[in-house]
């Protein structure tokens, strides 16, 4: 009887709890959450967006881009994050008592797994292309996508205490040719210049550039829960994400726009290579893995717990990982992935309602929290479920079609406001005619 339960515990373990909570004696402390996300924000999808915002706007412009978009995206990160701290669940399982329902929270797995594997692709494209163009071009693509594919498919298989080991290496790494790339420029420009000097070549709109912040990270702050449910406290998850977003969305993201300001261009190649050298561009290119591990260690979770509540059976996390890992490797190594773009973009306006919602169902409308609190109390997931209230998808549907058709503003900002008011004043009468 001791060998079965010592064997259950183990499998549970090897599976980072996908389909129950994460009990406090496996909570993780601060600093490894931390470096969990710092490692999302301090990469190289950040670092082109900042230098996206540099070649388009002033710095001036793109520091309050960059603030408004970040305020916007830590508000979201700190409420999930705690909801997903405090019940121990990731994000597509604590939709479930979070306004989503059975099949509504299958269905928001569904969501996140298709977007993150395709982001997948995309970063694993940009990852074998810069390792392509380190070594003079003499390497075939599709195989240096598989290799990369595949290597971040093995360290994710071995689970959420490995993605730490990853970002160990990763982030030290990254801000390192980041502290490089700042000294060299400042040896031949001055900040007083770089930061007064004109846009070079003023192609980006002040609220373009809101969106570009915003939707650059959404999917990571949704799917914050899935990183602080290993967290021991909601101070840790507030300390997590605020220093996160200081280092990678201000911090990351300014240093893009005075780099971009100083080489003339918004092409990240170019700008680390001439700042860093190519050690620099394969560190950079290298801190990628902490990014893609995140996709798909988050879309793998989704796809287990679909699986779930839609067929009724239990799949094990390392063989979805294993199928996904595959599926995105293949897809950037014939190219398809860059396709994915516009469908991704599409998401960036579908996937706001989803925090909104759940936002507030969890902390105003408190429908579950009943239940949540009874069954956490035991270490168990609630007993019952709701399969999906019709308010739910109406809210999800009216914000998401407000966000893409309503083109004063932020978009995301749009659609995730729109979902919220829907779906509390939706409730509210659903409630009274009950």
């Amino acid at each position: 009887m001791r060998e079965k339960e010592i064997v259950a515990k183990t499998a549970e373990l090897n599976d980072d709890y996908s389909l129950s909570r994460v009990p406090e004696e496996q909570r993780d402390p601060m600093w490894k959450i931390l470096l969990i996300r710092i490692g999302n924000l301090t990469c190289v999808s950040q670092f082109m967006i900042g230098a996206e915002l540099g070649y388009g706007l002033t710095f001036a412009q793109a520091f309050w881009a960059t603030m408004i978009g970040s305020v916007f995206l830590q508000f979201i990160s700190y409420g999930l994050g705690v909801a997903g701290q405090r019940e121990g669940l990731s994000t597509s399982l604590l939709s479930k008592w979070a306004g989503f329902g059975t099949y509504g929270s299958a269905l928001v797995g569904l969501a996140f797994a298709i977007s993150l594997t395709g982001w997948f692709g995309i970063q694993n494209s940009v990852f074998a292309q810069g390792i392509v163009s380190i070594l003079g071009n003499n390497l075939n693509f599709a195989v240096v996508a598989a290799f990369t594919g595949l290597a971040v498919t093995l360290v994710v298989l071995f689970g959420f205490k490995s993605m730490s080991w990853t970002a160990n290496i990763a982030v030290p790494g990254f801000l390192i040719v980041m502290g490089i790339g700042t000294f060299n420029m400042l040896r031949t420009h001055s900040l007083g210049s770089l930061i007064t000097m004109a846009a070079p070549s003023q192609s980006l709109t002040f609220t373009a550039a809101i969106t570009v912040v915003t939707g650059g990270f959404i999917v990571g702050c949704i799917i914050t829960p899935d990183i602080t449910r290993f967290a021991k406290s909601s101070r840790d998850v507030f300390w997590a994400t605020l220093i996160g977003t200081m280092l990678g969305e201000l911090g990351v993201n300014l240093l893009g726009v005075l780099m971009a300001h100083a080489v003339g261009t918004e092409a990240i190649m170019p700008i680390i290579y001439q700042l860093t050298g190519i050690l620099g561009v394969f560190i950079v290119i290298f801190s990628t893995l902490k990014v893609n591990d995140v996709n798909l260690y988050s879309s793998s979770l989704g796809i287990v717990n679909f699986i779930k509540q839609v067929f009724k059976i239990n799949v094990n996390r390392a063989l979805m990982t294993i199928i996904i890992g595959i599926l995105g490797t293949i897809l950037s190594m014939m190219g398809i992935i860059d396709k994915f773009e516009s469908f991704l973009s599409f998401l960036g306006i579908v996937f706001p309602p989803i925090a909104g919602i759940m936002f507030i169902d969890y902390f105003v409308l408190k429908r579950s929290r009943r239940i949540l609190d009874e069954s956490r109390k035991l270490g168990k997931l609630p007993d019952q479920a709701e399969k999906l209230h019709p308010v739910t998808l109406i809210s999800w549907i009216v914000g998401s079609m407000a966000g893409f058709f309503i083109t004063i503003g932020i978009q995301s900002i749009t659609s995730i406001v729109v979902a919220a008011i829907v779906y509390y004043m939706g409730m509210k009468i659903f409630s009274k005619e009950k």
